[in-house]
């Protein structure tokens, strides 16, 4: 269970934070360098050094992203125009990608971060160059929208690339690039020119995720344990029927995947920062602001709750909640995480994610009058995982490694993480989705000290 430090602030953070993005630069110089766009895009890292997996491109993003953040964490032009260049050049393919549920990590993370550093008056930007970031963005969601599979019931789901009877606990991130589109006031035509609400598939998505994926101790299953997340739900396409929990990067379906852990933490954090910018009218027809926002809290607050009891004491977890190996390490959740043992590997990458979610939601909770003792506790745990992440053995100081927050794995079943020579399991190496949303958490922290506007994605 994390120990989370009471005394710590964003402000007494900044040291660690501005050391952060003075090491990011390096890094982000050093991929560029180095990376050659025909081999796709940087996944993780090999023996310090970013390398591609053939899978998906879902962390393209992420890489110009990354650079974005940078430059609005330290206002160096050399990052806004590698990341704006880059993004124009090569991450038109992934809007109109009609084979991935991964629009909210690419697209957001690009047009989305340019259009919004234009809003908040960071960038000079031409009237033609916001409304092309726009309309990539109203596209983007779109598209993502479009990739739906139907419930009797008359909700649905965005499905994943395994298929239309695949649901993703990380696809709840990818629920950004419709809230964008409809604050942008787009809408999906589908046949018949029949115009679909981009809200609407939003709302019906995070419900079915909240039902289906995460769990709330009242005896679905042999293992239904309040905030426990599958990372896959599987539906029979012929009828629409659920079936049961999967997982495909975790160990069980009947245990927990960090990461997916992670992503519901933060997925379900933002749609109910971005609820809060949209008009009671428009949630009428849905069901209504009680009913949504009620939805989203009880998830958001069973799935941070599991993640603080499930983290080593410093905040960062190991990759999967029961890993075989785990058993050896004796009293591994009243300990900080050891990355380097060699039973299971730590997560850091879930860590930063988390991190970002509870923060997000203890503010929310703030903002709302209520649950004071439960926000500070989420905003508490978020800085001492912030405060890990930021500091060695996690915060690479190296200049020849190119990553940036260490001990992330990618792939644990499959053995796609680097082993170094002489251990048993991954350490070491990082990844382009843990390095983005260090990254991100930083800046979250950095502008609040800073007294500058907060953070959000939906700010376009």
């Amino acid at each position: 269970m994390i120990r989370a430090d009471p005394d710590l602030t964003p402000e007494g953070l900044r040291p660690q934070l501005e050391r952060l993005f003075e090491l990011s630069a390096g890094k982000i110089r050093s991929i560029d360098k180095t990376w050659d766009p025909a081999n796709g895009a940087p996944v993780f890292t090999v023996r310090g050094v970013y390398a591609s997996h053939a899978w998906t491109e879902w962390t393209q993003g992420f890489q110009f992203g990354s650079a974005l953040l940078e430059f609005d964490a330290t206002g160096e032009d050399w990052f806004l125009e590698y990341g704006r260049r880059n993004t124009i050049r090569i991450m038109p393919p992934h809007v109109s990608h009609v084979g991935v549920h991964d629009h909210g990590f690419n697209n957001i993370s690009t047009y989305g971060n340019l259009a919004r550093l234009a809003r908040e008056g960071k960038i000079r930007a031409a009237a033609f160059e916001t409304e092309l970031y726009g309309l990539a963005l109203k596209l983007s969601g779109a598209v993502q929208a479009a990739r739906w599979s139907r419930l009797p019931e008359g909700r649905g789901y965005i499905y994943s690339f395994n298929g239309p009877h695949s649901l993703f606990a990380d696809t709840i991130r990818s629920l950004r690039s419709l809230a964008v589109a409809h604050r942008l006031g787009h809408v999906l035509m589908a046949e018949n020119d029949e115009r679909v609400s981009l809200l609407k598939r939003l709302v019906d998505h995070a419900s079915v995720t909240a039902q289906y994926l995460v769990y709330y101790g009242e005896g679905r299953d042999a293992y239904d344990v309040r905030g426990r997340v599958a990372h896959e739900a599987i539906f029979n396409v012929n009828d629409g029927a659920y079936r049961c929990p999967n997982t495909q990067q975790g160990f069980s379906p009947f245990t927990t995947w960090t990461r997916g852990l992670a992503w519901i933490v933060l997925g379900f954090a933002e749609l109910l920062e971005f609820l809060e910018t949209v008009p009671d009218g428009e949630l009428a027809p849905l069901g209504g602001r009680p009913e949504i926002e009620a939805m989203m809290r009880r998830a958001a607050a069973a799935t941070s709750d599991y993640y603080i009891e499930q983290a080593a004491a410093d905040g960062v977890p190991y990759w999967d909640t029961g890993a075989p190996g785990l058993e050896k390490l004796g009293d591994y959740l009243n300990a900080p995480a050891n990355p380097y043992n060699d039973r299971e590997p730590v997560d850091s990458s879930a860590a930063a994610i988390a991190a970002q979610g509870l923060w997000r939601l203890g503010n929310y909770l703030t903002r709302s009058g209520e649950s004071a003792g439960q926000a500070r506790r989420y905003r508490q745990a978020a800085l001492t995982i912030a405060k890990t992440l930021f500091s060695e053995p996690y915060l690479s100081g190296e200049p020849s490694h190119q990553g940036l927050i260490l001990h992330s794995v990618y792939h644990r079943p499959r053995g796609w993480d680097f082993v170094p020579p002489g251990r048993r399991i991954p350490c070491g190496e990082s990844s382009m989705w843990g390095d983005y949303h260090a990254r991100e958490l930083a800046l979250t922290l950095l502008r609040e000290t800073r007294r500058e506007p907060y953070l959000a994605f939906f700010n376009v």
